[in-house]
Formats: C-alpha cells, sequence, structure tokens
C-alpha cells in the first residue's frame, strides 16, 4: 500500500471521535449529583446537546475553546473535582489517537497530523485510550465518585464494537510497520506499545518479530531511539502475556547506559517532570535533579504485585532509584540506613 497522506475523513465514519471524552463527562456530572436535564439548565443549553457531548455524536473537541473552559470551570463549581478540566483535555486527546486510527484504518498518516507522533504520552493518557479495550477505568479517575443511581443497563464505560477495535489496532499495526524514520520514532514506538493490547496471535507474533530487530541489538550509549524501541516491544509483549523478553530488556538496562533514560522516562510518566515533550530525546539528560523520585517511589511500591506483567521492570527501576546518586541521599528519612553509595 503506497505510504502517503491519509486525511481523517475516509469512508468510514468512526463514532469513537468523542466516546472518552463524552464519559469523562458524564461521571464529572453524575460526581456533582447533576441529571443531564439540571447540567442543561444551568448551562443554558437544550438537554440533547448534553446527551450529545455524551454520547460521543456532538465531540467536546468540535466547541470552541472558550465555551469549553467555561464548561470546565461550571462543572467544578457545582461540585465535580477541581481537576475536571485536565481529565477533559486528556480524554479529548485520547478520542483524538482512537478516532485518527479508526477512520485510517490500515492506512498511513503523516506523523505531522497523527496524534500518536505530536506529544510523548504519560500514564493517564494511555489508560484513557485503552479504556474501551480493556474496558477498565483508569485508576486516576476514581475521584469521580457518582451520587446518581444507575438508570437500565448503560455502560459503565466507553465502547467499541468489533470492527472499530480491528480498524484502529490494524492502523497501529500498519503506522508500527511502515514508522521507520528518524522522525517517525515517537510514533512509531508509542503504536507499538498500544499494539500489545491487541490480543491477536499474529500481532503478538509481530511484536516477537519486533523484539528480535531492535531487542536483541546493543544500544549504544545516546541511542535512545533503539532503547525505546527494545523498551516499547518488550513492554507490549508482557501486556500480552509474554514477559520472558521483558525481563531480557532489563538485564540491557540495569547498570548500564539505559539507567537514566528509564528513570527519566518514568518521572515523566506518571507526571513528576512536569514539562510536556514532543520527543524522547530528554531521557537522555544526566542531571535529574529536577525531580525528586517521591512520586516515582510511591507509584513503584503500589505496583509490586506479583501477578503484575510489568514487576520485572517495576524492579529494576525501583532499584535505579534508590541506588542511583542523585536519590540515594534524599531516601536516608523513609529507608534503613544505607552507607555504601554507587560509583560511577
Amino acid at each position: 500500500m503506497a505510504r502517503g497522506l491519509t486525511t481523517l475523513t475516509g469512508s468510514h465514519s468512526s463514532r469513537a471521535v468523542g466516546i472518552v471524552s463524552g464519559y469523562v463527562l458524564k461521571i464529572a456530572r453524575q460526581s456533582a449529583a447533576l441529571t443531564q436535564e439540571k447540567l442543561a439548565e444551568k448551562l443554558t443549553v437544550d438537554v440533547s446537546t448534553v446527551q450529545g457531548w455524551e454520547s460521543g455524536r456532538r465531540p467536546l473537541s468540535a466547541i470552541n475553546a472558550g465555551d469549553f473552559f467555561r464548561l470546565c470551570g461550571r462543572l467544578s463549581r457545582l461540585g465535580a473535582p477541581a481537576s475536571t478540566g485536565r481529565h477533559l483535555r486528556e480524554a479529548i486527546e485520547a478520542d483524538q489517537v482512537l478516532s485518527t486510527g479508526i477512520t485510517a484504518g490500515a492506512t498511513w498518516v503523516n506523523p505531522d497530523s497523527h496524534p500518536l507522533a505530536t506529544s510523548v504520552h504519560r500514564w493517564t493518557t494511555t489508560n484513557l485510550i485503552i479504556w474501551p479495550i480493556t474496558e477498565k477505568m483508569p485508576q486516576h479517575l476514581h475521584e469521580f465518585r457518582s451520587y446518581m443511581p444507575r438508570r437500565g443497563p448503560n455502560p459503565s464505560q466507553p465502547t467499541l464494537d468489533t470492527e472499530e477495535r480491528r480498524r484502529f489496532f490494524d492502523h497501529l499495526l500498519f503506522v508500527a510497520e511502515h514508522a521507520r524514520r528518524a522522525n517517525e520514532a515517537l510514533l512509531h514506538r508509542q503504536a507499538v506499545y498500544l499494539l500489545g493490547f491487541d490480543g491477536r496471535s499474529r500481532v503478538a507474533d509481530w511484536l516477537r518479530a519486533e523484539w528480535n530487530r531492535a531487542g536483541r541489538r546493543k544500544v549504544e550509549p545516546g541511542d535512545v531511539t533503539g532503547l525505546l524501541e527494545a523498551r516499547s516491544s518488550s513492554v507490549a509483549l508482557a501486556v500480552a502475556g509474554d514477559s520472558t523478553h521483558l525481563y531480557k530488556f532489563v538485564e540491557q538496562v540495569a547498570d548500564g547506559p539505559g539507567e537514566v533514560a528509564n528513570l527519566n522516562y518514568w518521572a515523566y510518566w506518571i507526571g513528576e517532570l512536569s514539562n510536556d515533550q514532543i520527543s524522547d530525546a530528554f531521557m537522555l539528560d544526566t542531571d535529574t535533579r529536577s525531580w525528586t523520585g517521591a512520586r516515582l517511589l510511591h507509584h513503584l511500591m503500589n505496583r509490586l504485585q506479583p501477578d503484575s506483567p510489568h514487576l520485572p521492570l517495576n524492579l529494576c527501576t525501583l532499584h535505579a532509584l534508590f541506588t542511583f546518586p542523585t536519590f540515594a541521599p534524599s531516601w536516608t528519612s523513609c529507608r534503613p540506613r544505607v552507607t555504601q553509595r554507587r560509583t560511577r
């Protein structure tokens, strides 16, 4: 298939253009103990407008910025969490990823306009993208406590039908196979990671081939692209049920040049590094004094379950956090005294 520019107005009309943000709006409304009718009254809009937002038929991304920010502020003043606006913005970004993939299917989308190539995603956005796939509410949305009784057999999460799921993952596989240029590295690795949630055996076979290509070669110091290609394929395979390659990746990272990149990746992933990034180059920064490691420590300690597919990487990162010279002195108040520090 030709590698050209595909617009987002293809023959398949994507219903997913607003399903995640619509559902986040729904649980934000319920956390404020508001019915659709009451919220419409407070916003001075027709109830069909609220219904359209929540179903995704009228995507929140289509309203102008001023109205969107007023909506977020009004929801918080009516009783929804103060973080509602941030959650809705991330949900719109997740919708863009889903709708782009479903609309394009197994065709190419220029990285200049592809939402997987515009910024390095954090765990909150990624978990929103996969929410309709895993049908598991992202942990960071648990603050939305519903004060509304359930009415009938309404879905408990945003949903995709079988054809939409197939088109989405077919698109991820296509761009992962074809995004090989230097300026496509971010698109490639973020697509590879999401493929771990596909579930089809042929995709798992492709991920193993990707590991054999990216994970077996020696990663030279400074080659963040090579390091993250190996990381993404091994983590995706672990999500798919095969953790053997993740152990091999951990062996590469431990006590090697990838240790700093791995720590910086995690710090960004959980939001301890606050600045948004448009490429992976920041992970090579050896000056880690811009973040303390406290949030990362808490995040990792809560993810040491024996059945976690990411356990090898979590343990490796936790060890690096305790022993890396920048962080080791700060942990003396919360762990047994350690007098020996690693030298470099």
